[in-house]
């Protein structure tokens, strides 16, 4: 499963909240392979009113409670957060998340935490909207704890090419995948992910695709989504 730091990690609450979730866990027999939904948007990332010392807090009690849990990669999307406000300098913007990304990377590093940076469309945030801008600010943190997500869906409402993938897969480390019109489950609609499933073959890649979406149904969705996305990727 792919859970919601807010809701399971609880950055916000004390660490018998989170006991209470992670008994909860034993009980179901489940892998979480990472975490959502990093940073609230009221922890502003970029402009004038930053609290990256905040958002430092935040992050290391969720990197902590992750390694408890056995958690390898928490995805920082976080595109409220992240927004650079109106009017301010969109380089200056990169240079604030740049800077937060250093400053996080070797608290990650200390509880084993992959952080993978994920590039959103356009509708969702201004700031990271393609791999080769996630791949951008990657490469210049420089560190091996920060690396790259490359979200289908993301991919495809910013018609963005499959080749990208090939283009920055050394930094890769996660995947999601969803339909693109309504963030479906894939086979609900009938998306070709082809080209992008033969992108991560001759990358040769080996973490986890995600799906992350929205479903309308999802004990009936689960099992032909899973089985639709092996066919394509076969």
């Amino acid at each position: 499963m792919e859970l919601s730091v807010g809701d399971f990690l609880v950055p916000a609450k004390n660490d018998s909240a989170f006991q209470v979730n992670l008994e909860q866990l034993k009980h179901l027999n489940a892998k979480i392979i990472s975490c959502v939904n990093f940073i609230p948007a009221n922890l502003r990332i970029t402009g004038t009113e930053t609290v990256h010392d905040e958002i430092l807090a935040w992050a290391e009690t969720a990197f902590r409670r992750a390694q408890i849990a056995g958690i390898p990669h928490i995805v920082f999307g976080s595109g409220g957060a992240r927004r650079i406000p109106e009017g301010f300098d969109k380089q200056e913007a990169t240079r604030q998340f740049i800077d937060l990304c250093k400053r996080m990377a070797p608290i990650a590093q200390k509880y084993g935490i992959t952080v993978v940076i994920e590039p959103l469309n356009k509708g969702e945030t201004n700031m990271i909207n393609s791999l080769a801008e996630g791949a951008a600010i990657v490469n210049a943190v420089n560190h091996p704890n920060i690396r790259l997500l490359c979200d289908i869906y993301h991919m495809l409402r910013e018609n963005e090419p499959a080749g990208e993938i090939v283009k920055y897969g050394d930094l890769l480390r996660h995947c999601h995948i969803a339909e693109k019109e309504t963030r479906s489950a894939p086979g609900t609609v009938g998306d070709d992910f082809k080209p992008y499933f033969g992108a991560l073959k001759q990358i040769k890649y080996s973490g986890c695709i995600s799906i992350e979406g929205r479903w309308d149904d999802f004990a009936k969705r689960l099992a032909p989504a899973l089985q639709y996305m092996k066919q394509q990727y076969e």
